[in-house]
């Protein structure tokens, strides 16, 4: 990406914030409300530009990060078309129930609670073709129908993109911050850009920027080499003035984690620590 089209980026992303700004009212509020056995200190959201960037996968992370720090966490599944979260922990089998008109989410192994789609469809194949009313009460009765507990951190793995699901998402839930998650191609800048802009509009701020896929390490010569090309996470984050919060490799045993189900016992430790400390700083403010 040449220097004329960075400063385009610049340009057209500070004159959308500052239109933003004065147009959109804030959403801070939570328009959905829990229930009396739910008490949540924080709501994060994963978010991506577009989709196949791996958000799925680093909500897990983070999420077993704070879990081993000693953070009470759970997931609400927000990519209600195309959840992955389930079968990442080992959930694949596993079906919310019902108490007292309400729904008891499932727990996996390290006791984090999880919602998903694929919690209350009969087999984990079937298509969700549900329409966009319909999306937005699943989101609706996951927060507020849930028994989530005590929880310190809630995160939502949001759908890709910026349609009419994270739309909802961002005006209906308290989200106090977002994670944007990328890959390191040309295009990335204007990914994050549409990321960054739809959060501003919301007036969210964003906690900063995960990098996945960044490099392969060789298992032989432990060379690290990058596929998809050089890096671009730190001038984008500089570009749109937010936080590194890690890079990730791609990791072929991860993937293999997440197949199996069991990513909470192989994830080794200290993935995204800056991260992790970012979320916690952040949220102390």
């Amino acid at each position: 990406m040449t220097p004329e089209e960075e400063e385009a980026i610049r340009r057209e992303f500070e004159a959308s914030r500052k239109q933003a700004h004065k147009t959109q009212p804030n959403h801070g509020i939570s328009q959905f409300e829990l229930n009396d056995y739910s008490r949540i200190k924080h709501v994060l959201g994963v978010v991506s530009g577009k989709g196949g960037v791996g958000k799925s996968l680093v909500t897990g992370i983070i999420a077993i990060e704070l879990q081993r720090a000693g953070y009470k966490v759970g997931i609400l599944d927000g990519d209600i078309t195309g959840p992955s979260i389930p079968k990442m922990f080992g959930l694949s089998d596993v079906r919310a129930r019902g108490m007292n008109d309400l729904i008891m989410p499932a727990e996996t192994s390290t006791g984090i609670k999880m919602m998903s789609t694929n919690l209350v469809l009969e087999n984990e194949t079937d298509p969700v073709v549900w329409r966009g009313p319909v999306l937005g009460n699943a989101l609706q009765q996951f927060y507020e129908q849930t028994m989530w507990g005590d929880l310190d951190y809630l995160l939502v793995d949001m759908p890709p993109g910026t349609g009419d699901v994270a739309l909802t998402v961002f005006q209906s839930l308290p989200i106090e911050g977002v994670v944007i998650v990328s890959t390191p191609q040309d295009l990335v800048q204007m990914v994050v850009g549409k990321a960054v802009n739809m959060a501003a509009m919301m007036n969210i701020p964003v906690v900063g920027l995960v990098e996945n896929m960044a490099y392969f390490k060789c298992p032989s010569c432990g060379e690290r080499h990058q596929l998809f090309g050089p890096s671009r996470a730190g001038e984008t984050c500089l570009l749109y003035g937010i936080d590194m919060l890690g890079q990730l490799p791609i990791d072929p045993k991860i993937a293999e984690a997440c197949d199996r189900g069991d990513i909470e016992q192989s994830l080794p430790e200290g993935m995204l620590p800056d991260a992790v400390a970012i979320i916690v700083d952040h949220d102390a403010e």
